[in-house]
C-alpha cells in the first residue's frame, strides 16, 4: 500500500491518558468524524492479547471512514490486525527488517530528525516520515525541538511524504506552512479536547487551507 500524501494531512496519535469520560474507541470515533485522514494506535502498557484485540476493533472502525491504521511499533500488532501502516521510532526495529516481516502492502513510518536519518529511512523502504519535535511538548519531556529550517530542509531531501510532530496545536499550526510538509500529527490538540469531534472539524479546516 503506497502512502498518499492526503493521508498524512491530520494525523491522530492516540493516548489513553485523555480517555477519561470517554473510552479510547468513543474518542477515536469522534476524530474520525470530524475529519482525521489516518491514526496511530500507540499503547506502552497493554498487554500483547490486550492490544491485538483493541487493534483489530480500531481497525474495523478506521476501515469504515476509510482511514488507515498505523500501530506504533509493534510489528506483531501490525500483522495481527492486518493494519494498514507501521510506525517505528530511531530506536526501535530497522525498516529493513520491518519491511521483511510486513511485507510490501503495509505502509512503513520512520521517525526522523535530520536529513541524515530521513534519507536513511528512505534508503531503507520508509514510506513516510514523522519529523519533530516541531514545538515544546509535554507527550516526550525528552524531545528536542527541531530548528525552524529543519523541517524545511528535510522536506526537500525526500520524495516521501512528511508529517509533522511535537507540540503542534491550533496556535501554533500556522507556523508550519510553508515548509514543505503533508500535514500534522497531534495527540493532546485533538484527544485533551473536550469536544473531539467539533475540535477535529476545525483542524482539518486548518490542515486543508494550509497543506491540502
Amino acid at each position: 500500500m503506497k502512502c498518499q500524501k492526503k493521508y498524512m494531512q491530520l494525523y491522530a496519535v492516540t493516548d489513553r491518558a485523555w480517555a477519561k469520560e470517554q473510552s479510547l474507541y468513543e474518542q477515536v470515533e469522534a476524530a474520525l468524524k470530524g475529519g482525521v485522514t489516518a491514526v496511530q494506535l500507540r499503547e506502552k502498557h497493554l498487554s500483547e492479547e490486550e492490544y491485538i484485540k483493541e487493534a483489530c476493533e480500531m481497525k474495523k472502525l478506521c476501515a469504515k471512514y476509510g482511514v488507515p491504521l498505523f500501530i506504533n511499533d509493534n510489528v506483531k500488532v501490525a500483522l495481527a490486525c492486518h493494519a494498514d501502516g507501521i510506525h517505528v521510532g530511531q530506536n526501535d526495529m530497522d525498516p529493513e527488517e520491518v519491511r521483511a516481516l510486513v511485507g510490501d502492502d503495509m505502509m512503513i513510518g520512520v521517525s526522523a530528525h535530520s536529513v541524515e536519518e530521513a534519507q536513511e529511512a528512505v534508503r531503507k523502504g520508509a514510506d513516510c516520515l514523522g519529523v519533530g519535535a516541531a514545538f515544546a511538548t509535554s507527550t516526550k519531556s525528552d524531545a528536542k525541538v527541531l530548528p525552524p529550517d529543519m523541517l524545511q530542509a528535510i522536506s526537500k531531501s525526500v520524495d516521501v511524504p512528511i508529517v509533522a510532530i511535537g507540540g503542534i496545536n491550533r496556535d501554533n499550526l500556522p507556523q508550519l506552512a510553508g515548509t514543505g510538509i503533508s500535514g500534522v500529527a497531534l495527540v493532546s490538540a485533538i484527544f485533551a479536547a473536550k469536544e473531539i469531534e467539533q475540535e477535529t472539524r476545525a483542524l482539518f479546516q486548518m490542515t486543508e487551507e494550509l497543506f491540502g
